[in-house]
């Protein structure tokens, strides 16, 4: 399959996604000023300078390290393949609702058909030892909403992830498909045990990735994942979820978004529904069938995202552009949100953090000034350690140990 865009230009763009040190938001500020990424790296060392740590400048002035630059020539070759394309900020797929984050990724890794991202689309997240209720649940929900046009996003996960997506896929080709966010490379699949789902969703929906080829699934990776779940989404559905997890910071920054949020009730002696009436009583919706979403989101969509409906086929594919873009599209600045796996195992940057948090709240431009670290990395292991319990974020956004 032909490139999408010159390969000049996607050079520049992998490169610059791959440069250690750099991370989202410095790339759009970078493309804020110099405009598109191969004119980054060919800007002098000087007017780099004045937005990067000096070092950092004189290095992109250089030809790529070769491990980079094998890693551009392999993301090349692998575009090459069937259904394979690279959506920049500059891309007309590119999914606008990501504006909403602070740090929309500057690429991402897609294999699949495209044509899902034209879908309004829900998320629907929960537990991953969710029980067979649970799962039975996601799926009936997915499959009546992909028949009403939705597209169902989740993250591949074991669980009600794995369900959902076999739900909405279940519709088949009269409905409205399913997106898979992966918090590894488009090339891998975690867990394993999803091999054959990630498969279909390859070739009746679409697996999505702002991670390189090749990235195995590290904790710290799932926090970046799921922003990405949330800002596609008009709405998330929590289906099952323990007091803490990563489902309900999922949902409250959904909300954030501006972004509905459904809960399904369950008994209140199960410790996978404390999640989900916590958030019913934090005012999100509460839902006993698909049909009660499709109706609440019709009448608050999305601006610039058509209304869901029934629709008798998958619809065309979306053909890739061959032209380049003169300048890159900068989303306006929103939340920096993410949301994460369950612990932290042996992270020495979790542990760094909470050497830097006390009992007094501190606020993230102070923690981001102290430890100098790229946005996309520090609210990774914020995210990582809230959900674990060991820090808590207060009202007015800063973060202290948990109490």
């Amino acid at each position: 399959m032909p490139l999408n865009a010159p390969e000049p230009e996607l050079r520049a763009w992998i490169r610059l996604s791959l440069e250690p040190g750099l991370g989202a938001a410095r790339i759009r500020l970078l493309l804020s000023v110099f405009g598109m990424p191969q004119h980054i790296v060919e800007a002098t060392t000087g007017n780099l300078a004045r937005y990067l740590d000096p070092a950092l400048a004189a290095r992109l002035r250089q030809p790529p390290e070769p491990e980079i630059q094998v890693a551009i020539d392999q993301t090349l070759d692998w575009l090459r393949g069937d259904d394979h394309h690279l959506l920049t900020l500059a891309d007309p797929h590119y999914p606008r609702t990501l504006y909403a984050l602070s740090d929309p990724p500057p690429i991402l890794y897609a294999h699949g058909r495209l044509a899902v991202l034209n879908r309004p689309m829900l998320a629907i997240v929960g537990a991953r030892h969710a029980t067979s209720d649970g799962e039975r649940n996601a799926h009936a929900f997915a499959r009546h909403l992909a028949l009403q046009g939705w597209c169902v996003v989740s993250g591949l996960a074991s669980g009600i992830d794995g369900a959902a997506h076999a739900g909405a896929l279940d519709a088949g080709a009269a409905g409205g498909g399913t997106l898979a966010v992966l918090g590894t490379g488009v090339d891998r699949v975690y867990p394993p045990a999803h091999h054959a789902l990630a498969h279909r969703i390859a070739t009746h929906g679409l697996l999505l990735s702002e991670f390189p080829l090749g990235t195995p699934g590290l904790p710290f990776h799932f926090p970046q994942r799921n922003r990405i779940v949330a800002a596609l989404s008009q709405g998330v559905l929590v289906v099952e979820a323990a007091a803490r997890s990563g489902s309900l910071i999922t949902a409250r920054l959904a909300g954030e978004l501006g972004r509905e949020v459904f809960a399904i009730p369950g008994s209140i002696h199960s410790p996978l529904s404390r999640g989900c009436h916590a958030l019913i009583r934090q005012g999100a919706k509460l839902v006993e069938s698909g049909q009660d979403i499709a109706e609440e989101l019709r009448q608050g969509a999305l601006p610039g995202i058509p209304a869901a409906r029934p629709t008798s086929d998958a619809g065309p594919d979306v053909s890739r552009h061959d032209g380049a873009s003169s300048t890159v599209p900068i989303p306006p600045t929103g939340p920096a949100i993410s949301e994460g796996a369950p612990d932290t195992g042996a992270d020495p940057d979790a542990d760094a953090l909470l050497r830097r948090i006390g009992l007094d709240p501190v606020a993230l431009d102070t923690l981001q000034t102290d430890l100098e670290w790229p946005v996309d990395r520090l609210m990774g292991r914020l995210t990582l350690l809230e959900i674990a319990g060991r820090i808590e974020r207060t009202a007015d956004g800063r973060y202290r140990r948990g109490t």
